[in-house]
């Protein structure tokens, strides 16, 4: 597992030992990274059940402003640090230990958003659906950005939601990239955030 471009480029990332993570693999961060090349400059960027920081990551060294790096095991969150500094990208990465719902929650409260969120949570496990719901519903995900989700072939995810709309779709095995982005006409204003999920 390595940085593919930028900065940071060859750089090897660590992962946690005897965590049951799974770091996207170099052959799909090559293809995310190749459809997504023109909206990482100066991007904000969420990277959720971050894992490795691998994702987060490689968009700060392919010129993305900042990065916020969530994950609730102690174990990532001390490697997602580790591989910070040994990128050279500590300086742009905010790195939280918070469950990804609690802190969804947070930046909506406190009006915070994203150009490009990557959303990459444990397999099978039902929690796609729910962080997809409160993105469509609130303003986290900002008007042009993009949301990207890696998930399990066996998991099947809407097309459009009332705001925000699936645009590409791209299957490696028995993993799917999912490319989301709001549905043109539809301004994040008009939304709320659904009292309870």
């Amino acid at each position: 597992m390595r940085i593919i471009a930028g900065t940071a480029k060859g750089m090897r990332l660590k992962a946690p030992k005897g965590m049951n993570t799974r770091p996207t693999t170099d052959r799909v961060k090559e293809s995310v990274f190749g459809i997504l090349a023109n909206d990482l400059i100066d991007a904000e960027v969420l990277d959720l059940f971050a894992g490795t920081g691998n994702l987060g990551l490689e968009a700060l060294s392919r010129g993305a402003a900042t990065a916020v790096f969530i994950d609730k095991q102690a174990q990532s969150i001390k490697v997602m640090m580790e591989n910070a500094i040994l990128t050279n990208l500590a300086g742009n990465a905010v790195i939280c230990r918070e469950d990804v719902m609690q802190a969804l929650r947070r930046f909506q409260n406190n009006g915070k958003s994203f150009d490009l969120i990557f959303c990459d949570p444990p397999y099978n496990l039902g929690l796609m659906p729910k962080v997809l719901q409160f993105l469509d519903e609130s303003r986290i995900l900002r008007d042009g950005g993009i949301l990207v989700m890696e998930h399990s072939r066996h998991e099947k995810l809407p097309a459009e939601l009332k705001r925000i709309v699936a645009y590409r779709s791209e299957s490696y095995g028995e993993t799917v990239v999912s490319f989301f982005t709001i549905r043109e006409g539809i301004h994040s204003e008009n939304c709320s955030v659904p009292r309870e999920l």
